[in-house]
């Protein structure tokens, strides 16, 4: 890969493949998605996808996501299953740093690594996560067959999450810090008519607690004090998401492009960063609606003026 990339694409979930599909069919040669696992994203752990235009019934983020790959790489596309450590640029042209030290050169970047599950922060979540805590319930959702399990989070994954695990445990508790759900109305009252799901509202968990053998329990509190503890083997936390924005940190701790101070990159309409050729779509960008549809709208408008910059770049 020594010739000079027209397009590095860091990420391969919905905003990178569709930025992927829209630079090779537009016209961009020797473009490359870098994603050091199997492309889909974060989507393709969710248990049900009813929202996404032109698809009906039953879809898992898994099955949306299967056909993706193939076309981009119909037109194309070519995925490098590695782990990129840092992109720079340096008068015209950014150094893609891989881990192991190889470097590739690109006219212009891409970037679409999107977000990772945030942390609650409670008393062992650090301790018991993966033996018992866990954010994937298509993912580990299996292990508590008619079992009881706590969600934690009141947003839509909470609760779409919370209608899947309820058709396999036994009873869910839902457990929000708030007194209303940031969700659509139509889940909201699915997850309200599902006779095995309890919904505990203006708590927040305080400790979760077990064995060597995992969780066995939570203890939650209320806003006026009042502690409970549910025994249970499995707990979900679904409480929003981290912006993976490593990848654009330099030698010197500063960022690449700017940034708000939640790390999110600030773009305009146009997908464009503060640095000339570099380009953010998807979940890390400001403003991002976190959802399927808008990270491949990203992708798109990214592509295009990616397309545009190269095409002026080497004219």
């Amino acid at each position: 890969m020594s010739k000079i990339l027209d397009c590095a694409i860091i990420g391969g979930g919905p905003a990178g493949l569709t930025a992927g599909l829209y630079t090779t069919r537009g016209g961009l040669e020797n473009v490359v998605m870098f994603e050091k696992g199997m492309p889909g994203g974060q989507i393709t752990n969710s248990s049900e996808i009813e929202n996404y235009p032109g698809v009906t019934g039953e879809i898992t983020g898994m099955d949306l996501m299967m056909p993706w790959p193939a076309q981009c790489s119909k037109f194309g596309l070519v995925h490098e299953m590695v782990n990129v450590t840092r992109v720079s640029k340096d008068a015209e042209t950014f150094t893609i740093h891989i881990e192991g030290g190889e470097t590739v050169q690109a006219h212009s970047v891409i970037m679409a690594t999107g977000s990772r599950p945030r942390r609650a922060g409670f008393k062992g979540e650090e301790e018991f996560f993966g033996r018992g805590i866990s954010t994937c319930a298509t993912c580990d959702g299996f292990f508590y067959k008619d079992k009881e399990v706590v969600i934690i989070g009141g947003g839509d994954t909470a609760l779409e999450e919370a209608l899947y695990l309820a058709k396999i445990c036994s009873k869910v508790y839902l457990v929000h810090r708030r007194d209303t759900f940031r969700s659509a109305p139509n889940t909201v009252e699915r997850v309200k008519n599902t006779k095995n799901i309890e919904i505990i509202l203006n708590a927040t968990p305080d400790e979760v607690y077990g064995d060597t053998m995992g969780v066995t329990g939570i203890r939650i509190e209320d806003k006026d004090g009042h502690q409970r503890d549910i025994e249970v083997p499995g707990v979900f936390i679904f409480v929003g998401n981290d912006v993976n924005n490593q990848t654009l940190i330099q030698e010197d701790g500063s960022f690449l492009c700017d940034m708000n101070e939640a790390g999110q990159v600030i773009v305009d309409l146009s997908m464009r960063t503060s640095v000339p050729g570099l380009f953010a779509a998807g979940d890390m960008r400001i403003e991002a609606p976190k959802q399927v549809i808008s990270a491949a709208g990203d992708g798109a408008v990214a592509a295009l003026q990616a397309i545009s910059y190269v095409d002026e770049l080497l004219s």
